[in-house]
């Protein structure tokens, strides 16, 4: 039902800042939304672009009247821009999306229509990352009137989400500008999660594509300043602290910025891949923020390795850090599938997968934490260690448009001991999917199947040998184990390798025949 042409359904909020060609993507998933004419506005804030982004914005206002632009001085940051956008929106609710991030077909009537049945302040739908992390645990299923406390809210604090308008004026949210403007989506968020009544997650169906640009050319995509970006923690810390939420909310957020925001800076590839004195700068800041904002409770949570970084961070270790990073990088799952088989529209697979540290399997003691090369590194006082989520899960995930399920999977996991009191953990697991019901029946594609290792603090990802292909939506599943072609290809090789060789000495018993006196 149209809410009419003076108030539009729904408002889309996009700042730019010499946005350019990458505006492309979103104007074009524009127009298959599904809305229809006097339902939806857009509403470009420009952020004072020096390149011709206002010119472009300009002639797309001229050539489509649901199309407003607004031209503001520089502000250097997204917030102003969203902002002044939230005062010109008329809609029922809002959506804020990013200039080079794109909506997928139909999510704004599909995000809509979930709101209003659902009566909900904030809908989050399904998004896929192309260069960025996006959620993965969230979008299990749909949850209809869900909170901080029984869903993984705290892992999605973009702002890439709809709204209900009068929520955000009722209870005066706005972008904070000004400084810190670090994490200024996660400061509106942790407030929106919680003041609302009613928070709904679409998750059977594709609404948002976030795209990191290969020019860095986010305004947000520049190394941030260890000691700004931490005060802007720190000003998110106390608006739970204001709030007083449940423990169990309040957990859930101290424990993601942890692990986000603090500890994974300072593992592996991040480590490495940053400048040394940077790596102190945030090593200092991540300890004293441990000393002065977290309780124990809040690390204990936390599975094995990431209490070990927490440990090391808190001492200033930062050497220690850097070894552990240095040995992390080689860790890697490695996952093979046992047997598969497909009954009508049915596959069932069957998998063991173990994590690997090069060519040895990674170890772990009988606490569940892993043997590591670094020396006392006991984490500070807390429940005793715990195995942080030990399983295998397998994943499809459609070539065409990245967007993933999992599956059901029934997992046993056995210790296969060293001989020195440690042991290699394996994995064997189950998993069957009907792709008559994968996501709706929505199947027509190729799908890759991949198996994810959770332990200790990783979750890491290893492709299987197998592809499915669906020719229609519904349509039963075609699989294709790429070890058989693999081994096929092998096999020509080796037949083209003996061919060649027989006919080498036959031209080597020619010339030499030739080559024979008298002849």
């Amino acid at each position: 039902m149209s809410a009419g042409v003076d108030r539009p359904g729904v408002s889309v909020v996009v700042p730019t800042h010499n946005s350019g060609q990458h505006l492309e993507p979103l104007v074009t998933s524009l127009g298959r939304q599904a809305l229809p004419p006097g339902d939806y506005e857009v509403i470009f804030a420009d952020d004072g672009s020096a390149d011709d982004t206002p010119q472009r914005l300009d002639a797309l206002a001229a050539a489509d009247p649901h199309l407003r632009v607004l031209h503001l001085e520089h502000s250097g940051w997204p917030s102003h821009p969203r902002n002044q956008g939230l005062e010109q929106a008329r809609g029922e609710y809002v959506f804020f999306a990013d200039d080079d991030d794109w909506f997928g077909d139909g999510a704004l009537a599909r995000l809509l229509d979930c709101a209003r049945s659902h009566d909900a302040d904030i809908v989050i739908g399904r998004m896929v990352g192309h260069g960025r992390g996006v959620p993965r645990e969230l979008f299990r299923e749909n949850r209809f009137g869900t909170t901080l406390v029984d869903a993984p809210l705290a892992d999605s604090l973009t702002c890439h989400k709809l709204f209900r308008r009068s929520f955000l004026h009722r209870h005066g949210l706005r972008f904070p500008e000004g400084h810190p403007r670090r994490l200024e989506d996660h400061r509106l968020m942790t407030q929106a999660y919680l003041l609302a009544e009613r928070v709904c997650v679409l998750a059977d169906h594709l609404c948002y594509h976030h795209y990191r640009r290969t020019d860095a050319g986010n305004v947000t995509a520049t190394r941030m300043d260890p000691a700004e970006y931490y005060s802007a923690l720190r000003a998110a810390l106390d608006i739970v602290a204001a709030h007083r939420p449940p423990a169990a909310a309040r957990l859930r957020l101290h424990r993601r910025w942890l692990r986000k925001e603090m500890l994974n800076r300072l593992r592996g590839r991040a480590l490495l891949s940053a400048p040394e004195q940077w790596v102190e700068q945030v090593a200092g800041e991540v300890g004293g923020l441990l000393r002065d904002r977290f309780t124990p409770d809040d690390v204990a949570g936390l599975p094995p390795l990431y209490r070990v970084v927490a440990h090391l961070a808190e001492q200033g270790r930062v050497a220690d850090l850097r070894r552990l990073a240095e040995w992390e990088v080689s860790v890697r799952a490695h996952a093979t599938v046992d047997r598969w088989s497909v009954a009508g529209s049915t596959l069932t697979l069957a998998v063991t997968g173990h994590l690997g540290a090069g060519e040895q399997p990674v170890r772990f003691d009988g606490r569940g934490l892993p043997v590591l090369p670094v020396a006392e590194v006991e984490p500070r006082t807390g429940p005793a260690l715990h195995a942080g989520g030990t399983k295998t899960e397998v994943v499809v995930r459609r070539r065409e448009t990245r967007e993933e399920f999992f599956l059901p999977v029934t997992t046993t996991t056995e210790r296969i001991p060293s001989g020195d009191g440690d042991a290699q953990v394996r994995h064997r697991t189950t998993a069957t999917v009907d792709f008559a019901a994968l996501g709706g029946g929505r199947t027509a594609g190729t799908w890759e199947v991949r198996a994810r290792l959770v332990q200790a603090g990783w979750a890491l990802d290893s492709r299987l040998p197998l592809l499915v292909r669906c020719a229609t939506d519904g349509a039963a599943p075609r699989v294709e184990d790429t070890r058989l072609l693999r081994s096929r290809v092998d096999r020509a090789v080796r037949r083209v390798g003996r061919a060649l060789g027989r006919t080498v000495r036959r031209g080597d018993r020619s010339n030499d025949r030739r080559a024979e006196p008298g002849r």
